[in-house]
């Protein structure tokens, strides 16, 4: 399987799984036109598309997708009913696309039906889990956003994090803001800046690495805790989340 991403609009990534038969997988389609580009350049034939929520930057270009390759399976959630899914997927459910099986999990937070597909080393995870961060609490709760990403963390340290954002940059700034002496914070932050200031992608990202570097799975870190500590006296790894995200909200 060949992974590659797709620029759209002006942070977003579209991703495509490819075979060497020609065949492929297309993730989060927000526009049309660049998935079209790509798919006739490479002369691939697109077998599903996954949604993993319903926000209009994922699913934009569904429609003009199918009228291209009309046979086109499109897996999403509930919430994506209205938006070309064609076949509506569920936590706990396996699909078959490409010969692999796919994993679906509910990822709620960003919004209330927001699913992730998992094959192992992949998972796109959409606006769940971003390189530094985590998505915005549109619909949910952190509660609900921390305990996604608990079902991140419990994935293998390969996985291949594959989310939709270009947005590792000022997650980065934030993080150095609430840590400022972390040696694995920075060491990221300045590896981060040089490819951003080529232009260069900064995704996707590895788990474990992921697991150094982001505030938002190191909810447990005593130096983290001893940052909050000053601020207020937090118990419970879901209250820091929480904690965490309401200041990037205000960064």
């Amino acid at each position: 399987m060949n992974l590659n991403s797709i620029p759209a609009f002006q942070d977003n990534y579209i991703w495509v799984l490819s075979n060497d038969n020609g065949r492929c997988l297309v993730v989060d389609p927000g526009e049309a036109a660049p998935v079209l580009q790509t798919l006739e350049e490479k002369q691939w034939q697109p077998e599903a598309i996954f949604l993993t929520h319903h926000h209009n930057d994922h699913v934009g270009g569904v429609e003009k997708l199918r009228q291209r390759y009309p046979d086109v399976v499109v897996y999403g959630p509930a919430e994506t009913q209205n938006k070309g899914a064609t076949h509506i997927v569920a936590d706990g459910q396996i699909i078959s696309v490409l010969g692999h099986k796919f994993s679906v999990f509910a990822t709620p937070g960003h919004t209330l039906g927001h699913i992730c597909f998992f094959s192992l080393p992949y998972l796109f995870c959409g606006d769940t889990l971003f390189s530094g961060g985590c998505g915005r609490l549109f619909e949910g709760t952190a509660t609900q956003m921390y305990q996604s990403f608990c079902k991140i963390d419990a994935l293998p340290d390969e996985t291949i994090i594959c989310c939709a954002h270009e947005y590792t940059l000022g997650n980065m700034k934030f993080a150095i803001s609430i840590l400022p002496e972390d040696a694995a914070l920075n060491e990221y932050y300045r590896e981060v800046k040089e490819l951003r200031a080529k232009n260069q992608k900064t995704l996707p990202v590895i788990l474990k690495n992921e697991r150094r570097i982001n505030l938002f799975l190191r909810t447990e870190d005593i130096d983290l805790i001893d940052v909050i500590n000053k601020e207020t006296n937090l118990q419970s790894p879901e209250e820091r989340f929480a904690w965490l995200r309401a200041k990037k909200d205000k960064f």
